[in-house]
């Protein structure tokens, strides 16, 4: 199933850190930058808990590259999860932020998140900075290919193959854990338009670079914002902790909203420490979204 982990219950939101977040939406402009805890109410389980510490090991990108062993059993976990994690839809935190960028609160949207769920829930001209699970590339020939397709030439190869249960726990990487046997007996397909066996999520796993257009558009993103909102991340991953590291040295207001502390505290100018899908939607209610 798609894990709903269990979180110490928040303490009571600080009123005037709330009011000071609402104060910047309402004075608009604001590069919204998401992490996973945006979609753990949506029963994608992040890497870390609220403590920061990292629960769950990811697939590192030099274990997929070193050989075909490592991107069968990456691909054989992700085949058995993808129809439940594809099943994730927005949850209130995704739509509210949709409706900030409506109102016109927003001035751009950068995700760390994989899943898509902000532009299910409308949000527009999201910069997925670690890609998304929805397209596969082939690392030889680069040519792209929709997730649900290459799930069909799976399905084909490994008609015998289980996919997860109702009880299956799916991870961030969309995956289930598998034994190895289970690994043994699952068939990767080759690229159709090379042979090569190297077809990989349009994603950047642990270890791998982000794309360095995507880093330049995010950098213009929070040069040009009156102040920066961070939503459900602990900022550990330097990916996303360089835009606040760059917003506090443009001396821009960084506004966090997440449970528990983060590697940003020296540059955060207001922290709710409150589960999103608690004060999003009030937010967007109070600044008239």
């Amino acid at each position: 199933m798609l894990h709903h982990p269990t979180v110490p219950s928040p303490a009571p939101v600080d009123v005037s850190a709330y009011e000071q977040v609402s104060s910047l939406l309402q004075g608009g402009e604001v590069a919204v930058l998401t992490g996973a805890g945006m979609s753990t109410p949506s029963g994608i389980p992040d890497y870390r808990g609220p403590d920061g510490r990292r629960r769950v090991q990811p697939m590192m990108y030099s274990e997929f590259l070193a050989d075909l062993e490592g991107r069968r059993r990456y691909w054989a976990r992700a085949f058995a999860g993808w129809e439940r994690f594809s099943a994730a839809g927005p949850n209130v935190a995704h739509h509210a932020v949709a409706r900030w960028q409506r109102a016109g609160a927003l001035s751009g949207i950068i995700t760390q998140n994989v899943d898509g769920l902000h532009q299910a829930a409308g949000a527009r001209d999201v910069i997925e900075l670690h890609g998304s699970l929805a397209r596969v590339v082939c690392l030889d020939c680069s040519r792209a290919y929709p997730r649900p397709e290459v799930h069909g030439w799976l399905a084909e190869a490994n008609p015998t193959f289980l996919v997860a249960d109702r009880d299956s726990v799916v991870q961030p990487d969309g995956d289930v854990v598998l034994t190895a046997e289970q690994v043994r007996a699952f068939t990767v397909v080759p690229c159709p338009g090379c042979g090569s066996d190297r077809l990989k999520p349009d994603v950047v796993f642990f270890g791998g670079t982000v794309d360095k257009a995507l880093v330049e558009a995010s950098f213009a993103l929070v040069e040009r914002a009156r102040s920066v909102l961070v939503l459900g991340s602990s900022l550990q991953v330097m990916s996303g902790y360089r835009f606040v590291r760059r917003a506090a040295a443009l001396a821009k207001p960084v506004a966090v909203i997440t449970r528990g502390s983060t590697r940003g505290s020296a540059e955060t100018s207001v922290h709710v420490d409150a589960l999103l899908e608690d004060v999003l939607p009030r937010l967007a209610d109070q600044i008239g979204a």
